[in-house]
Formats: structure tokens, sequence, C-alpha cells
């Protein structure tokens, strides 16, 4: 995968705690932390999404959506 050489601004007490964890040889390098930091982020957000989205879904609806694809299934198999 790529990357891309970017300049961001951070507040100076949030600068002192990633330097924090790059001297305490947490992460190699500021701009690991900080992709580190913006990975897990993006992963919370995703994560979320998809946790609203399934809140929209009707559980009886889709269990006999799923039922009646169950059904269609058991046709289509030999018999023992």
């Amino acid at each position: 995968m790529s990357s891309s050489k970017i300049a961001i601004t951070l507040e100076s007490d949030m600068l002192a705690q990633v330097d924090a964890l790059v001297k305490n040889r947490i992460f190699p390098s500021r701009s690991r932390a900080i992709q580190e930091a913006v990975k897990e982020k993006l992963n919370r957000l995703n994560q979320s999404r998809l946790a609203q989205e399934c809140s929209k879904l009707e559980p009886e609806y889709e269990k006999a959506f799923a039922d009646e694809g169950l059904q269609e299934d058991f046709l289509e198999w030999p018999e023992y």
C-alpha cells in the first residue's frame, strides 16, 4: 500500500504524549503512532456505522427471509 506525506497540526500536549510513546518505544516514530491512531479511529467509525445499519433491520423479516432461503436449499439436497 502506498503512503503519502502530509502535514498536520497537533496541540502541544497531544504531541508531547505522542513523543512520550515514541520515547518509551511503544511506537518507532511519531508517524507510526499517528497512523495507528487514525487507523483505530477509522475502524471504530466503520464498526459504528455497521451497528447503525444493523439496528435498522427488522429481525422477524430477516428470519423469515433466511428461513425461506433455507427451505429452497433443502429441496436441492439429495436424500440419504
